[in-house]
């Protein structure tokens, strides 16, 4: 059964830091992984995507230069280090598989994770 599991959300006030996980399993992505958010009442949103090699990583405007994507692949594992945490990036936060960009938007055609909250409080 393939798995992907999201943690290291949690509660932090404006200006602090989380570190999100996501473990992979019951097979090896071999594909671009990625993260995307939901706040209330708004759409699933992308934030961040990383090749399977890692060379390649792409963020959305709202979130460069704060977010850091990376990958262990020895672990399945991708990771979303958030920094300057403002209130606006409070959501329900996802990780994806075989994420792809169409040339206007991105898309999962692969599996999503179950969600990881983040709050940010002012």
């Amino acid at each position: 059964q393939v798995q992907l599991v999201e943690s290291g959300g949690g509660l932090v006030q404006a200006g602090g830091s989380l570190r999100l996980s996501c473990a992979a399993s019951g097979r090896t992505f071999r594909s671009a992984l990625g993260w995307f958010r939901q706040a209330p009442g708004k759409e699933r949103d992308f934030v961040a995507a990383i090749t399977w090699y890692g060379g390649s990583t792409h963020y959305a405007d709202s979130v460069k230069g704060r977010f850091t994507i990376s990958r262990d692949n020895a672990k399945n594992t991708v990771y979303l280090q958030m920094n300057s945490l403002e209130p606006e990036d409070t959501a329900l936060y996802y990780c994806a598989s075989d994420v792809r960009y169409n040339g206007s938007s991105w898309s999962v055609s692969g599996y999503w994770g179950q969600g990881t909250q983040v709050t940010v409080s002012s």
